[in-house]
């Protein structure tokens, strides 16, 4: 093998790893298991997918290296293989985030019309959680606040805000996050909070964007909290460095 060859077997490789993201919806499935392991039906679930659809583009993300696979009775449980993927995920984001126009426009728009809210960055959530000023709500499912979590969050899923308005103090302000930037869970969350009248934000980060930063990190199910009068007594602390 000469020099020339050797080169362009090693760019032929390092092409299948961008031809794993060579797909919207390869792309949103990283996005979501960066989250946490899901099973196959979960994941179409989420992404809107038929199953079979699913099916194959897990089969090309796995073949890549990018996820490890795992049986879970008659269910097949998916995860991202390490944290490189998720920080290759990542630096595409940034990637195109810089390059590309259309993302910038388009996340305007669309949170622009759905909550109007000028997201909050996390160090100052960081700095109003340590000084009781907010309540930290997660509006992802259930399974993801339990993978991982800021420290002192409540988790009210989507699905759960209407019914849970009357557990929230008016008088504490409320910043709903959900798996990243570009989630649409905590605008619409934000959406319900302020028509019933309190004062709430989103979050601008997700887990993967915590966890590069060097955030800490709490998993498994929080504990019953009262909501109510939470102004008048110090929030937990969330830390800025991992522990």
């Amino acid at each position: 093998m000469d020099g020339q060859e050797f080169k362009d077997a090693i760019f032929e490789q390092l092409a299948r790893a961008g031809a794993a993201f060579a797909s919207p919806k390869r792309v949103e499935i990283v996005d979501l298991l960066s989250q946490g392991e899901r099973t196959v039906d979960s994941i179409a679930e989420a992404t809107g997918m038929m199953v079979a659809n699913t099916s194959r583009h897990l089969h090309v993300l796995r073949d890549a290296g990018m996820l490890t696979s795992r049986r879970d009775g008659l269910h097949v449980v998916y995860r991202v293989a390490d944290d490189s993927v998720v920080a290759g995920y990542r630096g595409l984001r940034n990637l195109a985030e810089s390059r590309i126009g259309e993302v910038r426009q388009l996340a305007q728009a669309f949170f622009g019309d759905v909550d109007g809210a000028d997201p909050v960055g996390v160090q100052e959530l960081l700095k109003r959680s340590r000084a009781g000023q907010v309540v930290v709500v997660d509006v992802r499912p259930r399974l993801e606040f339990e993978a991982g979590h800021l420290p002192g969050a409540i988790s009210i899923p989507l699905e759960e805000v209407a019914q849970r308005l009357a557990e929230l103090d008016p008088d504490t302000a409320v910043v709903a996050y959900c798996r990243g930037p570009y989630c649409v869970l905590a605008a619409q969350a934000v959406a319900q909070f302020r028509a019933a009248g309190l004062r709430a934000e989103r979050l601008a980060a997700g887990p993967p964007d915590w966890r590069a930063a060097g955030i800490s990190i709490a998993v498994g199910a929080a504990p019953e909290v009262s909501l109510r009068r939470r102004s008048t007594r110090k929030q937990p602390k969330m830390k800025g460095t991992r522990t």
